[in-house]
């Protein structure tokens, strides 16, 4: 490992942290192909299969900010423990119902509840911040918890469809179940590196995280990113079932993933001058532009290659928009600002997803790649438009509120 990433382990209880919410991050890539590949292999209904797991997305979508919420005003362990029981719970009635062919509804309301899941990204990132702000290692550390999110997001899928094929249908959403809840009570166990939290006086107003006009600008942008990514994943099934290798798609869509993982690792061990909005802008213009030579390949190999170059851009534009959420929502409210993020995203997925197969039954596979393509240029589109609230950091950073959170830290090393 690069000498960078080896003194950001230095810090006392990074190691463990980072381990747990690893775990902890898998069923967000494993639950909800986890179902689809369930449902469809107990009932054959592919609709079905696709609307419980659209179900779960967007529960965790409402649901997700307002846990992390809770996490910044009552702390990780008060709040995550009862999320993740609740989640854990619906996850079980969901796959008893589906094994017991209960009424179909209840399936609905078990993926409600398995989106009260909390966003273990955030809370792991939250900690490398309270250990590193205001150093060069807090952007190799987002830099590396990127490169751990590609990962989850290679490997998590083949994990829980191979399980779920090749052993019974429910092991794949059972696994990522399981690996919740090791992640979370593993996390929340190690009490010296959690963020302090931040109790809202009554009466002080407080709201929502989203009323950061710097923050809206970041959800709308990855609202369009998410289209991109729940379209290019539909629209490669499509095609590489076109080309007559339909079980390839995993592989090149693992490939997409790699070109993010290497991309986040360079990416980490760079140190850079000058104003971090402009790189973010750059970078949703990259991630637009490399989604125009897909349209124009014919076969596998060459979109492969395609994908790879276009999954370069990914991970420093994320790394960048973390390190912007921490000059752009208060102290207070940076765990709710991190999974507002995740949240714009997950309803992109969804959105792109949705018009990548209308686009596919209409035009074909080949035609499906505009999808993303125009998710791009409406990702470049509010970009720009909301460029020059990314000027204007929050109130509340530096001053007497830099020095109280300094203060609050040095008390929980000492302790």
């Amino acid at each position: 490992m690069p000498s960078p990433y080896r003194d950001l382990f230095a810090a006392p209880g990074s190691r463990g942290f980072s381990a747990a919410g690893f775990l902890g991050r898998m069923p967000l890539s494993m639950m909800g192909i986890g179902v689809v590949t369930m449902v469809s292999q107990l009932t054959g209904r592919y609709g079905l299969a696709g609307a419980l797991s659209a179900t779960i997305a967007l529960a965790a979508a409402v649901c997700g900010p307002q846990v992390s919420r809770l996490v910044d005003q009552y702390g990780q362990r008060r709040v995550l423990r009862p999320a993740t029981l609740v989640s854990l719970a619906a996850a079980a009635g969901l796959l008893l119902t589906a094994h017991f062919r209960w009424p179909e509804w209840l399936l609905f309301v078990w993926c409600v509840g398995i989106g009260c899941v909390p966003s273990l990204g955030a809370m792991v990132r939250a900690r490398w911040a309270a250990l590193y702000r205001g150093t060069p290692k807090l952007h190799t550390a987002y830099s590396f918890e990127s490169v751990v999110d590609e990962v989850c997001f290679i490997f998590g899928p083949i994990i829980s469809i191979g399980l779920s094929t090749a052993w019974f249908p429910e092991a794949g959403p059972l696994l990522a179940a399981g690996f919740l809840a090791v992640g979370v009570f593993w996390l929340t166990s190690q009490r010296a590196t959690e963020p302090v939290p931040h109790p809202r006086e009554r009466g002080s107003g407080g709201g929502s995280a989203l009323r950061a006009k710097g923050l809206q600008v970041f959800v709308g942008t990855f609202v369009a990113t998410g289209a991109i990514f729940g379209s290019v994943d539909v629209v490669t099934v499509a095609f590489a079932e076109e080309q007559g290798h339909k079980s390839a798609a995993s592989l090149v869509l693992a490939v997409y993933a790699a070109g993010s993982c290497v991309a986040g690792m360079v990416f980490g061990l760079l140190r850079f001058a000058g104003a971090p909005e402009r790189r973010w802008l750059l970078g949703v213009c990259a991630m637009a532009v490399s989604m125009i030579p897909p349209l124009l390949v014919g076969n596998l190999p060459s979109l492969a290659v395609a994908l790879f170059v276009a999954g370069l851009s990914i991970a420093p534009t994320m790394i960048t928009t973390m390190s912007l959420i921490e000059e752009h929502v208060p102290r207070a409210q940076l765990t709710e600002g991190m999974t507002w993020v995740s949240t714009g995203l997950a309803v992109g997925v969804a959105l792109g997803s949705a018009a990548g197969g209308w686009v596919i039954d209409a035009a074909g596979a080949g035609a499906g790649y505009g999808v993303p393509a125009v998710a791009g240029a409406v990702a470049v589109t509010v970009g720009f438009l909301g460029f020059r609230r990314l000027k204007r950091p929050a109130v509340g950073r530096g001053g007497v509120v830099e020095q109280h959170s300094e203060r609050e830290r040095q008390e929980r090393h000492m302790a």
